[in-house]
């Protein structure tokens, strides 16, 4: 896989995670956190035995373990990420202010490595970051509450998790690592939902539709090839990608929820593609690996 296709498929993963908000909202809304979670992730995992059997004789107790920690870490994203979603009346509310992740992983990349980021890695983030402001100067319903507190420690905990994967998908298969997480999500999920929820199946044709765009779309897509598309991408520029979740978000807000931001949208998705186009004058040459 080549830099640039890395960049491509990452791209595309931001995206399909960014869909899970409007799948939600629109067919899934009467279902419990866990319930959702578990039904998402269990189903994408079979979803992938057929693409991963070949690869499963890759499995050690390294890949394994680093799977089940990528999958804690993502378990609790998602669920930090519901609970917004389910406090917040906006969902590009909550994308937004999750993907201050932007900011937050150069800076916490700075003070592991103990090594001041890059002028040129500062520069793009701080475009980016005002993009997302712009627009969420645009979202006249945002106030500061619970659930603004709760985008934000999902925003933390993202943070975490690219960080890890960065760490990680050097190490191991990362179709096979990002197969674990998916697996590791699915059984946390369910036994969250056995022991604290009434859990249910899907009863009508919207929420069936709604379970497999989020199975197919959001988990197998937009979870499984997260590892394999950051193995060659810095972590500080995958945060820069994260914009491109708020920035789908909005648009999808747009067309399906009548979230309009206004003249400030446009401005602040002109933004975020500016921090994002500015970023990939530095990326390295193609290349395999």
């Amino acid at each position: 896989m080549t830099y640039r296709q890395a960049e491509l498929l990452l791209a595309a993963v931001i995206i399909a995670r960014a869909t899970s908000f409007l799948a939600i909202m629109l067919t899934l809304g009467s279902f419990d956190t866990f319930n959702i979670m578990a039904m998402r992730f269990c189903i994408a995992f079979l979803c992938l035995v057929p693409f991963v059997f070949r690869h499963l004789k890759n499995i050690d107790k390294s890949t394994l373990r680093h799977g089940i920690i990528l999958g804690a870490i993502f378990f609790l994203v998602i669920a930090s990420e519901l609970t917004a979603l389910d406090m917040t009346e906006n969902s590009s509310t909550v994308s937004f202010l999750e993907n201050t992740a932007i900011v937050m992983v150069p800076v916490a990349e700075a003070l592991i490595r103990r090594k001041k980021p890059e002028k040129s890695t500062i520069l793009c983030s701080a475009v980016a970051l005002a993009g997302v402001g712009i627009l969420l100067m645009g979202n006249k319903r945002m106030e500061l509450n619970l659930g603004i507190a709760m985008c934000i420690c999902t925003a933390v905990l993202y943070t975490l998790y690219i960080i890890l994967t960065d760490r990680l998908s050097h190490k191991d298969d990362p179709l096979i690592l990002g197969f674990i997480t998916i697996g590791t999500v699915g059984i946390l999920s369910f036994t969250a939902s056995m022991l604290f929820e009434n859990p249910r199946l899907p009863q009508t044709t919207n929420e069936w539709i709604g379970v497999a765009f989020l199975a197919v779309v959001c988990g197998s897509i937009g979870t499984a090839l997260q590892p394999a598309a950051q193995r060659r991408i810095p972590s500080e520029k995958v945060s820069l990608f994260c914009a491109l979740s708020p920035l789908t978000a909005c648009a999808l807000g747009w067309l399906f929820l009548g979230e309009w931001q206004g003249p400030t949208g446009v401005i602040g998705a002109a933004l975020i593609l500016s921090g994002i186009i500015l970023s990939n004058n530095k990326a390295p040459r193609d290349g395999g690996f």
